[in-house]
This record gives C-alpha cells, structure tokens and sequence, in this order.
C-alpha cells in the first residue's frame, strides 16, 4: 500500500509573508490577520481538510539591508508588521479537535525557562497537538531589539541552542516524574514533592534552577521542527528534529538531502524514520487548465518583485539601474551590491530586467504546479515517491483560496489514490507523525535522556557544544 502524503499550511501571523505584493489581491484576507475570526476560520477549515497542523512563521526583527533600511519592507507589509505566532493557538485549538500548530520560536534571545512554560501550556491546552519550531535567527535588526550591537556570529547561535535545547529537555523531561500529580482530596496533595525535581543546570550559556513550574502535558516536548540548511543547521536538525522543513533546487537534490539527514540521524544513534522531511510547495489548482491560467495571470498582476529584494536583505537596489544593464557590468563598477546577493549572478549574461522579473516569480522551482486537480495529484505523488518527502508545506498564494481550492480538489483527488487520510485516528501529533502509540520522544531521541531515573542526569559545567 502506498504511504499516505502529509500537510501542513505554511502560514505567518503577518500581512506579507512569503508572496509579496499578494495582499493587494481583493480576494486575499491577510490583512485581517489581526481578526481572531481569521484565525479561527483558517484552523476550522484545515481540519476539515485533515492537515496535518499549521506551521507559523515567524521573526523578530525587520528586513533592514535592502537600501540600506527597512523602509522598503515596512512599504510593502514584507513580514511586517507581524503579530506573535504563539498567541493564536489557543483559540485554534478551541474550535478545533485534531489539527496540529507548529509555533516558530528562536533560541538565540530569550531564556528558556519561561520559554519551556509557555510550550507545555500550549501543549496542554491543544491536548498534545503543538510542535516547536526551533530557529536561531539572522537578522542584524532581531539582535538589536534584544540589545546586542550586531547578530551572533551563526556557529555560536547553534552551540547557544544546543544548550538551550538541553536545559528545556531536563524541564520538560526530567523535572517531574509521570506519577508525581496525585490529586489526592483526602490528604489535600495535589502534587507528591518527592516527585518534583530541581534541574540545577549550570552550563555556558544559561544558568537554570527549575524546577518545572508546569505539570506534565500529554507530549511532554513538544514536536521537534527545524529548518537549517547549513551544515551545523543539518546535524542540529539531524540530532534533534522530528520533521525538518527543507527546500532543493531540484527533485534529485531533494532526495540526497533527505538520505544524508537520515544518515546523519542514524550516526546520532536515531531511528531515521523517526526524522520526517517537508518541502515547501505551491499548488495552484482549478477544474479546467483555462481557469489555471486566468488564476496565473490574476496573480502575476500582483507580485511585487521589491519585496522579495527586501526580504533576501540583498542590498540590491535594480530600480536605480536601466533594465537592459548587464549585472556584471554593474559589478565591475562596484554596484550596491552585498557579496550574498551577487554570488549567484555573476557570470551569467543576466540583465536588470532578467533579474527583476525572476524575483518572486509565480511557477519556479521544483514544488511548484498548476493544473487540473489530476495533474497536480500526479505531480505531489511524484515528488514524495522520488524524494522520499512525508509530505509538503502548502505555500498561501490567497488566503484562505489557496489552502479552499486544495481542500476542495486536490484533497478528495489524493484520497482516491489512497494517498491522503480519510480522517483523524491519532490523538497527539507527534503519533501522527511517527505512529500509532508514539505520544513522548521515543527512546532514541537525545532528549530521552533527560527522563529522570534513579540516577540523574550529569550536569554539565560551561559545555562546548556539540
């Protein structure tokens, strides 16, 4: 039988938050990002669609290189202004009873003890259905918002998060024992002391007491996400992800990746089925290949190449150049020009306007197709079954029409393959993505163990990390 293919809506509690320019789409609703009944509408609506769980992006600093400033990415609504991904959830989850939320929250900037007890509240409230995004942060601007005078240097954000994932692993993990809540009315315990447990973390970067100030909740951690593409963001992702959001220029590079992230679990001592892959993807769909191409048409009207600039933090500024200059023209010159930006282009006979009319162009890259209900189930089985992808984030193009058009004709399309489920049967995500039973991190997983036993945990003293 084949696998079932598995879904997540990428989404951003944001007006702009990949397809820039889209907002000013009088279909789109992003503006009402503000609205709880968005929110609430959107988590009603996946869940009839049986998603998988909607993964919310987020940053937390501005998009400030292009131009020199953010005043471009404050323009075109590019991820700003942007509202606090966490703090919808709750009412997601309320009218809702299977549908999973994958939070984005970054280890670099704030301390982990009260970032712990946020997340087994959350995991609490959804009845174990919340999965962490673990990030690390780039932007120059988040440092500054955090007081620093520039953003930490990328090798020590992963060895600040390697600690940070430990001490919330002894809290989530270790501080409280399965059986420590007795709720005993007779002897009015609520909670057996003994059971109860300091973690005493004294380490490099963060100095812990504990305990736990929350209770078990029924994941204890949360679903582990991650998303580096570095090699240190690769073994980070290896060493701790259970699903991991990636992209690839290509299908075949795709699965190389998939197969080295599995390698790189196994060498970690992980099962590697145990490390899920999702690629994004962008699916525009109707009934017939003319009303694809009016949508297409629709759309490009909208897309505003500038946004894109600002959010790559390019520095590039095309508007200031005529369109039929050479790029490596301007290069030779010494355009305004940052050294990430430029790499790619170089050598590659492009003009200004090749290059302007690439940026945020609708119908690139590998996981893009538009087409008949038919074609685009065609085309995901043959990027899962040549990937060995789980499953895709569904890039918004509309919201809510993209992720309505899909449920309305991909969804039932799937179905009929036996490629998509025909409804919820699991209780807790992570045992929707691992398997019947799996609720906690299994035995393999290096936050295992931190489960407290009748020795505990060593302490490490100022770790390296690894």
């Amino acid at each position: 039988m084949s696998r079932l293919i598995h879904f997540n809506l990428f989404e951003m509690n944001c007006v702009g938050h990949i397809q820039h320019g889209l907002w000013t789409h009088p279909d789109n609703n992003r503006h009402r990002y503000t609205d709880l009944n968005y929110w609430t509408d959107l988590a009603k609506l996946l869940e009839r669609g049986l998603f998988d769980a909607v993964f919310l992006a987020d940053v937390v600093g501005a998009y400030d290189r292009y131009r020199g400033g953010p005043e471009t990415a404050i323009r075109e609504a590019v991820q700003i202004p942007a509202n606090d991904p966490l703090l919808v959830v709750p009412a997601m989850a309320a009218v809702t009873r299977h549908l999973g939320f994958a939070v984005t929250f970054s280890t670099t900037y704030e301390p982990p003890f009260s970032h712990a007890r946020r997340m087994s509240t959350l995991d609490h409230l959804t009845k174990g259905r919340v999965a962490w995004n673990v990030v690390t942060s780039y932007l120059r601007s988040a440092a500054r918002n955090f007081g620093l005078d520039d953003e930490i240097e990328h090798d020590l954000r992963y060895e600040i998060a390697e600690e940070y994932l430990e001490v919330v692993y002894k809290l989530w993990e270790g501080s409280w024992e399965d059986d420590a809540v007795v709720r005993d009315r007779e002897r009015a315990v609520y909670t057996d002391p003994a059971k109860v447990h300091a973690i005493d973390h004294d380490g490099k970067h963060f100095r812990v007491a504990g305990p736990h100030l929350s209770e078990p909740s029924p994941q204890r951690t949360p679903v582990i996400y991650q998303a580096g593409n570095s090699e240190r963001g690769k073994d980070f992702a290896a060493r701790h992800a259970e699903a991991i959001f990636t992209g690839a220029p290509s299908l075949e590079a795709l699965r190389e990746e998939i197969a080295d992230i599995r390698r790189r679990a196994a060498a970690h001592g992980r099962d590697p089925d145990h490390v899920k892959v999702f690629p994004g993807a962008s699916v525009i769909v109707a009934r017939t290949q003319q009303e694809v191409d009016a949508k297409l048409a629709d759309l490009r009207r909208h897309i505003r190449p500038e946004g894109f600039l600002a959010q790559r933090g390019s520095g590039i500024d095309l508007a200031a150049y005529p369109p039929d200059e050479l790029i490596d023209d301007i290069v030779a010159r010494g355009g305004d020009f940052t050294e990430r930006a430029v790499r790619p282009l170089v050598g590659r006979g492009l003009r200004v306007r090749d290059v302007l009319e690439s940026v945020g162009a609708i119908g690139r890259g590998p996981f893009f197709v538009a087409g008949t209900p038919q074609h685009v189930a065609d085309e995901i089985e043959r990027w899962a079954d040549e990937t060995g992808a789980s499953g895709f984030n569904l890039m918004q193009y509309l919201s809510p029409g993209t992720a309505e058009d899909f449920i309305e004709l991909v969804v039932p399309e799937l179905q009929r393959r036996g490629r998509y489920r025909t409804e919820y049967t699991d209780t807790t995500l992570r045992e929707r993505l691992l398997g019947p039973g799996i609720h906690r991190l299994p035995g393999t997983h290096p936050g295992a163990a931190f489960r407290h036993a009748e020795t505990t945990w060593p302490t490490r003293k100022n770790p390296s990390g690894s």
